[in-house]
Formats: C-alpha cells, sequence, structure tokens
C-alpha cells in the first residue's frame, strides 16, 4: 500500500498559518470542505476534538496524526500539512509538531484505517523522508515526495 494513492493534491498544506491546536484542525479540514461540499467541516471538526480528548494524536518526534471516523464519507480522505515553526498540539513528548497527517475514514472502514495509521507512523519513523519533507519549498514539492512514500 502506498499512501500516494490515497493523497489528493488539492489536500495538501504546504506551510500552516495555524498557532493552535484548534486552527490546525480546522485548517485542515478547510480543504476538504472544499473539495467536498457535502460535508459539514463543523462536524468533522467535532469528531477531531473527541477524539483528541481521548488522548493527543501528537505522537512526538514534531508528528501529529489526527483521525476519525466520519459518517456518510465514501473513501478515506488525507490532508498532509506542514508547520515551519511548529505548533503546540500537546504531543506525547511535549515537543511542537511541524508534520501534521488528517485521516478521515468512513465508519465501515476500520481495518483500512488503521493500515493507513500505520504506513503513516512507518513512514515518518525515517529521518531522511521526515528531513525531505521539512525541507520542501512548494506543495508540489510535497506532492512529489509523498507520490513515493
Amino acid at each position: 500500500m502506498k499512501l500516494g494513492e490515497y493523497l489528493d493534491k488539492e489536500l495538501i498544506i504546504h506551510e500552516l498559518s495555524a498557532s493552535t491546536k484548534n486552527e490546525v484542525l480546522a485548517e485542515l479540514v478547510k480543504p476538504v470542505v472544499s473539495k467536498y461540499p457535502d460535508l459539514s467541516g463543523e462536524t468533522i471538526i467535532r469528531i477531531l476534538q473527541d477524539r483528541e480528548n481521548l488522548g493527543t494524536t501528537g505522537i512526538g518526534d514534531g508528528i501529529a496524526i489526527p483521525h476519525g471516523k466520519v459518517d456518510g464519507l465514501e473513501k478515506i480522505i488525507l490532508v498532509v500539512g506542514r508547520s515551519s515553526d511548529g505548533i503546540d498540539f500537546e504531543a506525547l513528548d511535549y515537543k511542537l509538531c511541524n508534520v501534521f497527517f488528517l485521516v478521515l475514514a468512513p465508519e465501515q472502514v476500520a481495518g483500512m484505517h488503521l493500515r493507513i495509521l500505520a504506513q503513516i507512523s512507518r513512514l515518518l519513523k525515517d529521518k531522511d523522508f521526515r528531513s525531505s519533507f521539512a525541507q520542501a519549498a512548494s506543495a508540489q514539492e510535497l506532492w512529489t515526495l509523498l507520490q513515493h512514500a
């Protein structure tokens, strides 16, 4: 399985402008609602916040993988974002997060949802990949990098 199969160029944010956890969630959801206007941004943000209340998805090493299951969704949606300055996402290691992968999944595809989360985690353990991700000069460069992931 390659993450590139689940990515959409329009859902890559080269540089997040958010400065708080809730702002990050809203900024990551915004392009989803633009591309899929039948989805409710407010509902998705509530689902993500409910998940964060169970425990942070800031897994450490500058990485956050907010995720949730959305009723009525037909396929898995990935949004990728980056923050050069870093954002306090209440990560497990208390460090700022720079790399964000938002994963939205339909209610009925739990297995694929978990495989994608595992693939993202494996990919982000690779220091060379994280370095390339951090140094990408544009959304196009992030897109190209992620197509091979």
